[in-house]
């Protein structure tokens, strides 16, 4: 399997190979249709002037005249009317020409050899040393006419030249082969320590070290990760926590349960002592099963988005449905209950919500000394549904009110050993809160009360 930083440098290379051909192909094309026709037209101007100026001055030596021009750049060929060739400088290095042309030059006739050379898939228009691919014209000394062919001398004009670009073009390619390999490190060490990361979070080490000083899409990758170390780090320790919290309070009754049935099997119990350990052991049987009701409503909660079941009634109705309910308990402890119950309809989960009004009423129950009192108000504030649960119980301390919707969390020992409870009622309040895009807010002054208000969108938002 091929690694990303193969990958990487495998590509880059395939791109460079690929748009090196792709412009060559291009330069061809310019060279065909641009290039090779001002080459044709520049040369046959230099091969009539030069017949020009020669005829102009027939004092001069034809030879002499011709080498010299030759020295210049050129490759210089002239043939007489008995096709004898001669060559000036540097010959050409195919001589091979139709006779036919050579005939047209002579009757006056240009030749334009560099414009009409073959078209080819490589540039070798520029570079072939043929007579065909030359400029022909017609020359006239003392009488005679000759056919001149002309065409720069590439070698010459580039002796130097070629090496040198021959040379960059190498070095080019090297530097960029290296600066490939270098670059494409720098980028993919990130990942690879990243994946190295992944395998330390995978055993269940979430504190790693990453570059965080990266300010390109790498960086933001890295600092997305970290950010989900730390979440993953905190869902951990809520988990071991969880887990702690859950054996400690099945434990509890269990190992309650476990004494007193010892108790019983001892042949001393009285009547009284019997009925007083059954009494308790059903007790923390119905403990037992408040608590596995509360978690099953956590976990059918968790699941509930997608099968809510919205509808339209009214808040007031549930709420003094509840009271009622719980009319034994208020009596038992002497409570005095104030409410303000507006009639306020809302569409949401109607079981879902009678479930936070059941919770939050039970908690200022249970929380609320004998004689104290319970104030709840039922209103409209804009586009929310208020519903206040206000008790003179306890009270929670200002550190402790942003823990008590997590579950199992219970404010301090005291309160767990003297009021029955299993931390789970506020979470199942929130959830449900939250899954109804509304809020809670708690207001609190420890050893006075507490007051819990939940807001929800009179219509549920999809």
């Amino acid at each position: 399997m091929k690694t990303l930083y193969a990958k990487f440098v495998l590509t880059t290379i395939g791109i460079m190979i690929f748009s090196g051909l792709l412009s060559f192909v291009i330069s061809n094309v310019y060279y065909h249709e641009v290039l090779k026709p001002k080459n044709d037209e520049k040369t046959t101007a230099f091969a009539l002037e030069l017949a020009s100026f020669f005829e102009q001055h027939q004092e001069l030596d034809l030879h002499a005249y011709l080498q010299h021009s030759a020295n210049l750049g050129y490759h210089v060929m002239l043939v007489d009317e008995q096709f004898k060739v001669t060559n000036f400088a540097e010959p050409f290095r195919n001589q091979s020409i139709d006779d036919r042309i050579i005939q047209d030059v002579l009757s006056g006739k240009a030749y334009h050899g560099i414009s009409n050379f073959p078209h080819q898939t490589f540039v070798t228009g520029f570079f072939a040393n043929e007579v065909t691919n030359s400029i022909g014209v017609p020359i006239t000394v003392q009488g005679k006419t000759y056919a001149l062919f002309v065409r720069p001398n590439i070698k010459l004009l580039f002796n130097e030249m070629h090496l040198l670009f021959a040379a960059i073009l190498l070095m080019t390619i090297l530097l960029s082969i290296l600066l490939v390999l270098l670059f494409t490190k720098y980028i993919v060490q990130p990942i690879t320590k990243l994946t190295e990361a992944t395998k330390f979070i995978a055993n269940g080490q979430y504190h790693v070290q990453l570059d965080k000083k990266r300010k390109d899409e790498l960086g933001n990758l890295l600092q997305s990760f970290l950010h989900m170390s730390e979440q993953l780090a905190f869902v951990d320790e809520k988990r071991k926590e969880f887990t702690a919290n859950i054996s400690h309070d099945i434990q509890s009754p269990l190992s309650n349960i476990k004494g007193y049935i010892t108790l019983l099997e001892n042949e001393q119990a009285t009547e009284t002592d019997i009925i007083h350990y059954l009494g308790t052991i059903h007790a923390e049987i119905d403990r037992l099963s408040s608590l596995t009701n509360r978690l099953l409503q956590l976990s059918t909660i968790d699941q509930q988005e997608q099968l809510m079941k919205v509808q339209t009634f009214n808040v007031n109705e549930q709420i003094e449905a509840l009271l009622k309910h719980y009319h034994w308990k208020i009596q038992q402890k002497e409570l005095m209950i104030i409410h303000s119950l507006s009639q306020v309809a809302i569409t949401a989960d109607a079981e879902l919500l009678n479930m936070v009004w059941d919770n939050l009423l039970s908690n200022a129950i249970k929380y609320t000394n004998a004689f104290g009192t319970i104030n709840i108000e039922l209103s409209e504030q804009g586009q929310y549904v208020v519903v206040s649960f206000q008790d003179s119980g306890i009270g929670i301390k200002e550190e402790q009110q942003q823990r008590i919707f997590e579950r199992f969390y219970r404010v301090d020992s005291a309160r767990t050993r003297t009021v029955e409870g299993t931390g789970l009622g506020l979470s199942i309040v929130w959830r449900i809160v939250t899954l109804h895009q509304g809020h809670v807010e708690v207001e609190s002054v420890f050893g006075k009360g507490t007051a819990i208000s939940v807001f929800l969108p009179r219509i549920r938002p999809k």
